[in-house]
């Protein structure tokens, strides 16, 4: 009730949806399913899940078989994590019109790594990625971006070869170079300002000039595509996250960025449930 009364005119109907959804899952009011142990005769009755994709409750084994099917995908290349940033002058843009700018947030960032690996010359060819749309940071504020996975490698459909690119100079050690990052972020800018005018959108009185795109080596990918599936089914946080609920305020922990440990937040139990439905997509646009 608390929250209604403080957020009930920002909600749209995929929060209103998903704050029913949350409220009904697992709880003793739930629809019961009924198991038993293969190796005696221990039943329990256990209350149905809610099985709605920003839940942090559910999907736990969608989000491992999606890691499974992504891992047999990987290719024999050097892999790299790039992000594209949306700007913090257009969060109130994104806000407003959320599914125009996620799915230009989505493309703009592909036709990018597109167009590089077309004109790069060891690779020439059509590139691969896995991409993943986050819209939150680790505290769980508002932060549009995009994280690609991307081996260094592509395809010459033309020729029919396999390309791999080699680390610069003789006897240099494995790669950790793709692309400029700060050529790419100039070339993201334009694509979405572009794509921005197109939808018919005003763009903000005023934004940066220069952009933010990073691009650094992962190996083999296999950390960065764990860290990407963690949260694809379940929401912005994890369950087990949650430290504590009690007079009325939350307590979660996440770990900072810059400095790798954990730090702990508290916000008002309102708040709290605001920072996580802030996050809810809009009904058919994928995230992955």
């Amino acid at each position: 009730a608390e929250f209604l009364a403080q957020y009930r005119s920002r909600l749209g109907n995929e929060q209103r949806r998903a704050l029913v959804a949350l409220k009904q899952c697992r709880n003793q009011a739930s629809l019961k399913m009924q198991v038993q142990c293969t190796k005696c005769e221990h039943q329990l009755l256990v209350p149905h899940s809610c099985g709605h994709r920003h839940c942090p409750h559910c999907q736990h084994h969608e989000s491992q078989q999606w890691l499974e099917r992504q891992l047999k995908k990987q290719v024999p290349a050097e892999y790299f994590l790039l992000t594209f940033t949306l700007p913090a002058e257009f969060r109130a843009l994104a806000r407003a019109h959320q599914k125009v700018l996620y799915e230009l947030l989505m493309r703009c960032s592909w036709q990018t790594v597109r167009t590089f690996s077309q004109n790069d010359q060891q690779l020439r060819g059509t590139p691969g990625a896995i991409a993943v749309l986050h819209t939150n940071t680790r505290p769980l504020d508002f932060h549009p971006h995009v994280h690609l996975v991307m081996p260094a490698a592509a395809l010459d459909d033309e020729h029919r070869q396999w390309r791999t690119k080699r680390p610069k100079g003789k006897g240099q050690a494995k790669g950790g170079y793709l692309f400029n990052h700060k050529a790419l972020a100039k070339v993201f800018r334009a694509k979405l300002l572009a794509g921005i005018e197109a939808a018919g959108l005003k763009l903000p009185a005023r934004y940066p000039s220069e952009w933010v795109v990073d691009c650094k080596s992962v190996g083999s990918g296999e950390k960065a595509l764990i860290y990407l599936g963690r949260y694809l089914y379940r929401g912005v946080i994890r369950e087990q996250d949650i430290l504590a609920c009690r007079d009325g305020q939350v307590s979660f922990r996440y770990r900072n960025a810059k400095t790798g440990q954990m730090e702990c937040r508290t916000v008002s139990g309102a708040h709290f449930l605001w920072l996580v439905l802030q996050h809810v997509l809009p009904k058919g646009l994928r995230r992955a």
